[in-house]
């Protein structure tokens, strides 16, 4: 296993160029600025909250060209073997925006704006930290043909990377759908269609923190899952699954039991807005996050195939759960209205775990089995060979 080329100073020099993260944040930074009102509305804004979603989405775009490409020096200083810095230069982020965001809102009177401010100024803190590591990484040094595109280890990247890509677009995708949906069948229904708009946003959030959580174990176990895979230590592989399995596991049941035990103090931790969204907003918080355990376990065995390379399972695995539900919000909306959206994602979760546990099922029993091959042909006796043994 080629650990010493894989960090080498040219490969993870050039990562920074190979994804061309600033280009394809300007391009949307174009799209979003000349499209402008027009985007937003496409994606659900309605008239009450379209002034925000404007003054709030104009100054976070300004951004995005560091804000993504800090994202990508974060994996890259976790690959040169520093974890602890990445993690910290986030969080630096993450609490900048945590403080600033009620100092611009309430003290500084910046309203929506402040909160974007508050969180531009995170991020810009969070790039800064992750560039200057860039003078004393451990396995390479920046020059100036570290830059040069190699097309062909793009390829390589873009396939072992899709099924985080995928993971990420399809919740975009959802979003965008299920905003659309909400839009149509609240404005038919006594909720409207700004409460379950309102309610909806909330509860993406509180998944996207969860789901956030167990991604965080499947990428931290990565590398490990990774350079063991490589060594042809199976048995290694097997027990950082159910590691990581347990430990997801963990994460998704305790979350469960909160949401289904606490709603209403979730949703209040993001404001409530009359008796009428608390009703709405508690009970479908309850529907769509009933199986996030499902939701978390499956995206991370999604990521476990492309940590050892099973690039073209860990795609379709990724998304699987997504495609699933959006075709769901579709058509159970149809006979159960605004609500049979948020029915939609436990009948998802369902249907794409029973998938999942067949593909794993089967990795698990090739992993057993390359696990005992492997054993048998280290602990083989050799054929004796002629020659001369000298014995001290």
């Amino acid at each position: 296993m080629e650990a010493t080329n894989y960090l080498g100073s040219e490969k993870i020099g050039k990562l920074l160029a190979k994804f061309c993260i600033p280009c394809i944040a300007s391009l949307i930074i174009l799209i979003s600025y000349f499209w402008g009102d027009g985007l937003l509305r496409l994606i659900g804004a309605t008239d009450a909250t379209i002034s925000l979603a404007h003054d709030y989405g104009f100054i976070i775009y300004a951004m995005m060209p560091l804000a993504m490409t800090q994202n990508t020096l974060a994996s890259i200083i976790r690959a040169d073997g520093s974890p602890q810095y990445a993690m910290g230069a986030m969080i630096v982020g993450a609490l900048i925006n945590i403080v600033g965001d009620p100092l611009a809102i309430f003290v500084l009177d910046m309203g929506i704006k402040g909160a974007a401010w508050a969180t531009i100024l995170g991020q810009l803190v969070s790039f800064l930290l992750c560039a200057f590591y860039l003078t004393k990484s451990k396995t390479f040094r920046l020059r100036a043909d570290s830059f040069r595109i190699d097309f062909g280890q793009i390829r390589q990247i873009m396939a072992l990377g899709t099924s985080s890509l995928l993971t990420q677009l399809s919740i975009v995708v959802i979003t965008v759908v299920n905003n659309i949906l909400l839009v149509k069948y609240g404005a038919a229904s006594v909720y409207g269609a700004d409460i379950p708009l309102a309610a909806f946003v909330v509860i993406m959030k509180l998944f996207q923190i969860v789901l956030n959580i167990a991604i965080g174990i499947a990428a931290g176990a990565q590398p490990i899952v990774g350079y063991n895979f490589g060594a042809q230590k199976f048995d290694r592989v097997r027990e950082l699954l159910k590691a990581v399995l347990k430990w997801t596991g963990i994460v998704g049941i305790v979350c469960m039991f909160l949401f289904e035990a606490f709603p209403g103090i979730f949703i209040r931790l993001f404001g409530s807005d009359g008796d009428l969204y608390m009703e709405f907003a508690v009970r479908c918080l309850r529907i769509y996050l009933l199986l996030i355990l499902f939701t978390c376990v499956q995206k991370v065995c999604a990521i476990f195939l492309q940590s050892i390379g099973r690039a073209q399972a860990a795609a379709p695995l990724a998304i699987l759960r997504d495609l699933l539900l959006i075709v769901f919000s579709i058509i159970v909306p149809v006979f159960f209205g605004v609500t049979g959206i948020f029915w939609a994602a436990p009948v998802a979760d369902v249907c794409a775990m029973l998938i999942t546990a067949v593909v794993m099922l089967r990795l698990w029993k090739e992993l057993k089995a390359k696990a005992h091959t492997t054993f048998a042909a280290e602990g083989s006796i050799q054929q004796s060979r002629p020659g001369v043994i000298v014995t001290i």
